[in-house]
């Protein structure tokens, strides 16, 4: 999964970044406003963490003109303004969960899994595919109930596809998911990626649609 995260404080924005990296999320992280702005005009992403004091343009009015633009991915606000009426006008603007600083990682990181989840049209948190079972919480995964370690790329590239069932992803939709602005694309990462999870979970979980990219087939 793909994240934005935007965040003015140094010192947060690595704590946080290094933390997000960690869990296996490829994250995009700026500093101001107008940046955040332009880097959700270019890029799609699955959840946006967005502080609101920021530089050059304030993270509410980066809120609204997200969803002024119809996008709708999660926007989970992460800021040190307190106040009752901040934290509403935070969410009817827009955003879908609002936590104040200084947070626990740990609480943000559940925040975000139970975003990302929702986002899919999920309420249940293990994911179950035929003999294959996921938690995105752990990183735990399953086959017939014996344990199977991913990589995180691996992880990164199974998650979506077992997401959304019967959605075909490109490879460059997959790249997205796992790659941030400064990470290096080799031409055929997707593919060894997926030849190393055919391995471990079983030949047809993931399918290929010639011309088109993969997809986990519905049950």
């Amino acid at each position: 999964m793909r994240l934005l995260l935007v965040e003015a404080d140094p010192m947060i924005g690595e704590i946080v970044l290094d933390t997000l990296r960690a869990e296996g999320f490829a994250v995009d992280w700026v500093r101001d406003g107008a940046m955040a702005d332009t880097a959700l005009r270019a890029q799609s992403y699955d959840l946006v963490v967005l502080d609101l004091g920021l530089p050059n343009r304030d993270g509410l009015v980066v809120l609204k003109s997200l969803r002024a633009r119809k996008q709708r991915m999660p926007v989970l606000i992460a800021t040190a303004r307190d106040g009752v009426e901040q934290r509403i006008a935070g969410l009817d603007a827009g955003a879908d969960d609002y936590v104040l600083k200084p947070f626990d990682i740990d609480e943000l990181l559940a925040r975000i899994r139970a975003h990302i989840r929702r986002a899919s049209g999920r309420a249940e948190p293990v994911y179950q595919y035929g003999n294959v079972t996921i938690n995105p919480a752990t990183k735990e995964v399953a086959v017939g109930g014996e344990p199977v370690l991913l990589s995180s790329r691996e992880w990164a590239v199974l998650e979506p596809l077992l997401a959304r069932p019967g959605l075909i992803l490109s490879r460059a939709q997959l790249e997205e998911k796992l790659f941030s602005w400064k990470d290096e694309i080799s031409s055929n990462a997707v593919e060894v990626y997926i030849h190393g999870l055919r391995k471990k979970l079983g030949a047809k979980l993931i399918q290929n649609v010639r011309g088109v990219g993969y997809l986990v087939p519905k049950v």
